[in-house]
């Protein structure tokens, strides 16, 4: 027998071959009543669609993307909690048979590109990282009711489930420690404003100092190594006495003591310093950086079993997961 064909599955639903085609390929421009009647008759006459088979008749592609909102060089080469975050999700994904689609999303045009991919049908759901207050992306997403997941609270004003570190908390455990060994010009390098990872670290830092009765000393950063510098000098400018920084990443702390090595401070009997994130780099810096220690892997591995039971129809409630401080010579 010969396969049947689009014109075939069109006359038996006595719609057009572009609307089968439509249909066929996940695109949502088509109608629920057209498309139900659509796929009766690709049940009933048995059509395949090249290898897409399975997508129609379950709705599953056994793909989902992870997209990530910043630049591919800053992605994919500077910072390591991305790395950390792919592969574990790539993992958890791998145990359960799908694979993960990486989409960079960090232009507009890039933006664009992801959501006509979604709205596509190429995969069953979307994991968002690193996500702006600005990023059109959730709002888009879920206009097109794809299941959507955000690893970090979103900074869009969308209602997304998501998976975070207790970032308020881990921040008042930095600075908490670096009242508890007596210091007392207690400045910070803040991340990105526009992102809740740097808004709430920076919360928690003030709520403590504000508790002591200690002034901030603030500088913002962009979680790379290089604005952790420049903002470790114009904190020295600002305030040549402070005797300790807390910064919201390890990447800001290590560009922070490498501008204070430069300014003939010793890190840490001039200046302590705390990071956060606890990336392998903490270790191996001299003297070995205290950091907030977040469980990336862990977070991601549980975005993406929120996901997994979004695209069964289960609910989907935000998790977020406690950190700890690793005490090393920095401070």
């Amino acid at each position: 027998m010969r396969r049947p064909t689009l014109e075939a599955v069109a006359a038996r639903a006595g719609v057009s071959r572009s609307t089968v085609s439509r249909v066929v390929n996940g695109q949502p421009t088509v109608t629920p009543d057209i498309r139900d009647v659509v796929m009766r008759a690709v049940d009933e006459l048995g059509y395949v669609p090249n290898g897409a088979a399975r997508n129609l008749v379950t709705q599953r592609t056994n793909s989902v993307a992870l997209v990530v909102s910043e630049q591919p060089d800053r992605a994919f080469s500077d910072d390591p909690m991305f790395s950390t975050i792919i592969r574990a999700a790539s993992l958890e994904l791998e145990a359960v048979g799908k694979q993960v689609v990486l989409l960079p999303a960090g232009s507009q045009e890039s933006q664009a590109r992801v959501e006509k991919y979604v709205a596509g049908g190429h995969v069953d759901g979307v994991m968002l990282v690193s996500g702006h207050g600005s990023d059109p992306l959730p709002g888009a997403l879920t206009r097109l009711r794809v299941p959507v997941v955000s690893y970090g609270r979103p900074a869009a004003s969308v209602a997304v489930p998501y998976v975070d570190g207790d970032n308020v908390g881990g921040a008042k455990l930095a600075v908490g420690h670096l009242l508890e060994r007596g210091r007392r010009r207690i400045a910070t390098i803040a991340g990105p404003l526009d992102m809740t990872a740097g808004q709430d670290r920076l919360t928690g830092y003030r709520e403590v100092l504000r508790d002591s009765d200690r002034r901030s000393i603030i500088a913002v950063g962009d979680f790379s190594r290089e604005s952790g510098a420049v903002a470790m000098r114009q904190l020295l400018a600002d305030d040549p006495l402070l005797d300790a920084v807390f910064a919201a990443n390890d990447l800001m702390a290590i560009g922070a003591m490498r501008a204070l090595r430069e300014a003939g401070r010793s890190v840490p009997d001039d200046v302590a310093v705390v990071g956060y994130d606890d990336v392998e780099a903490a270790r191996y810096t001299d003297p070995p950086l205290t950091s907030v220690h977040s469980p990336h892997a862990e977070q991601a591995a549980a975005m993406v079993r929120l996901l997994l039971g979004l695209i069964q129809g289960d609910p989907a409630e935000p998790l977020v997961m406690p950190t700890r401080l690793v005490v090393r010579s920095s401070s």
